[in-house]
C-alpha cells in the first residue's frame, strides 16, 4: 500500500542568506550526480558577497536547465561550516523536521522518477527551466518519522560501504604505484642498470593503436547500444559494434593527456584515445601513468600524441624475470581493485532499488 502523498511546499521554505561578510570565498556548484563540487566558473572580480550561504542540512538547486539536462542538480549540504553557491540557485530548508527528515527528502530527490516528473513541470522557454512554485507543488510520500529513519539508515549503510570500498581502491592503487617505483624507479641508475636490463622504447613491449571515429558505426541489424564506448576520460557512450575484446588500456591523445584507463570487456574505442595491448600489461599501465607527456608533445600549440610518439617513448626494459614477478604481484592487487569495483556496482544497484521502493 502506497504512503499518502503531500505537497513538497508544505514542508520547505526558501532561504536567502547572503555572504555579506565574504567569510566564504570558494563557491560551490552541483554536479549531475547531485553532489556539491568546487565551482568551475571564473569568479575573478566577482562580488562574492551576493552569493548565497548554504548551512548544514539545507538544500540548493539549479532550476534553470532541467528541461535540457532532464535532471535537477540538487544537493543537501552536509558540512558543519556554511558553503556559498550562485545567487541564481534556489536554496531552501525543511521546516517540519519532526515530520520530514532532510536526509529522507534528499533520497527522494535522487530518484529517477523524481527527475522524470520534474521534467514534465519544466516551462516552455529555450532553457527548460523549472519554476520554484512548480517544484513546491510536486508531491512526495511522507511515511512515519520512524520509517523514514529506517530507510535513511539502510541507504547510509550502503553509502558507507561504497566509501570504504573507494578508500580501499585508493590504497590498493597507491600500493601498486609504490611497488612500481620501488622496483623500477627508486635507486635505479639508468647509466648503470642491473644485469639484463636496458633502455628501450615503449613500442618494444606493447602494441599501440588509435581508436576509431564513433560516427556511422551503428549496425541496425544487430543490437544497438550493446558495447560501451571508451573515450579519453572513460566510458562515454555505447555502440553496437566494437574493436577490442581483450584486456587493454587507453590514454588520451588529444587534450586529456595522461588520463589512463583500464578495460577488460568488449569495448569500442573513440578516436581521441590511443589503445595499448601488452603481455606486460601492468608494467605498461604504470609507465603510462608516470610518463612526462609534456616531453612527448614537445610543447606544441595543440597537445597531441601520435602512435609513433608513444611507441618511441624511452623506457627502462627490465629482465623478463623481474617483469614477470611484477606482473604477478600487480595482478593480485588489481584483482582486488576489480572486486571492489564490482561490489560497488552491486551496492549501487541495491541503492537504486531502495530509492525505487520509496514510491510504493
Amino acid at each position: 500500500m502506497k504512503n499518502e502523498t503531500h505537497r513538497l511546499g508544505d514542508y520547505i521554505r526558501e532561504v536567502n542568506v547572503r555572504n555579506r561578510e565574504v567569510k566564504v570565498t570558494e563557491p560551490m556548484g552541483i554536479n549531475i550526480d547531485k553532489h556539491f563540487m568546487p565551482s568551475v566558473a571564473n569568479v575573478i572580480g566577482t562580488d562574492l558577497s551576493t552569493y548565497k550561504l548554504v548551512s548544514k542540512n539545507q538544500f540548493a538547486c539549479n532550476l534553470m536547465h532541467v528541461g535540457r539536462d532532464e535532471k535537477i542538480p540538487m544537493a543537501m549540504q552536509t558540512y558543519d561550516n556554511p558553503i556559498i553557491v550562485s545567487p541564481a540557485y534556489f536554496v531552501f530548508e525543511v521546516t517540519k523536521t519532526d515530520e520530514l527528515l532532510p536526509e529522507y527528502l534528499m533520497m527522494w530527490f535522487c530518484r529517477k522518477e523524481f527527475d522524470r516528473n520534474a521534467w514534465f513541470y519544466t516551462d516552455a522557454d529555450v532553457r527548460g527551466g523549472l519554476d520554484k512554485e512548480a517544484l513546491k507543488d510536486m508531491q512526495l510520500p511522507v511515511p512515519s518519522i520512524d520509517r523514514q529513519r529506517e530507510i535513511v539508515s539502510e541507504y547510509e549503510t550502503l553509502t558507507r560501504r561504497i566509501r570504504l570500498n573507494e578508500q580501499m581502491i585508493e590504497k590498493l592503487e597507491a600500493t601498486a604505484q609504490a611497488l612500481y617505483r620501488h622496483t623500477f624507479v627508486d635507486n635505479i641508475d639508468k647509466q648503470n642498470l642491473p644485469q639484463d636490463w636496458r633502455i628501450g622504447k615503449l613500442g618494444e613491449i606493447c602494441e599501440v593503436n588509435s581508436g576509431k571515429t564513433c560516427s556511422d558505426k551503428v549496425d541496425t541489424k544487430s543490437e544497438i547500444n550493446k558495447y560501451p564506448v571508451a573515450g579519453a576520460s572513460g566510458v562515454i557512450g555505447f555502440s553496437s559494434t566494437y574493436n577490442y575484446d581483450e584486456k587493454l588500456m587507453t590514454t588520451g591523445r588529444v587534450g586529456t593527456l595522461g588520463v589512463v584507463n583500464r578495460y577488460d570487456q568488449p569495448m569500442y574505442m573513440a578516436d581521441n584515445v590511443l589503445v595499448l595491448r601488452s603481455q606486460y600489461y601492468e608494467y605498461c599501465y604504470q609507465i603510462l601513468r608516470n610518463l612526462d607527456y609534456s616531453e612527448i608533445t614537445k610543447g606544441g600549440v595543440q597537445s597531441l600524441i601520435t602512435q609513433t610518439d608513444l611507441k618511441d617513448s624511452p623506457i627502462v626494459i627490465p629482465s623478463k624475470d623481474v617483469l614477470n614477478k611484477f606482473e604477478e604481484q600487480s595482478k593480485t592487487i588489481y584483482s582486488l581493485v576489480e572486486h571492489k569495483h564490482k561490489e560497488n556496482e552491486k551496492i549501487t544497484e541495491l541503492q537504486s532499488l531502495l530509492l525505487a521502493k520509496m514510491g510504493q
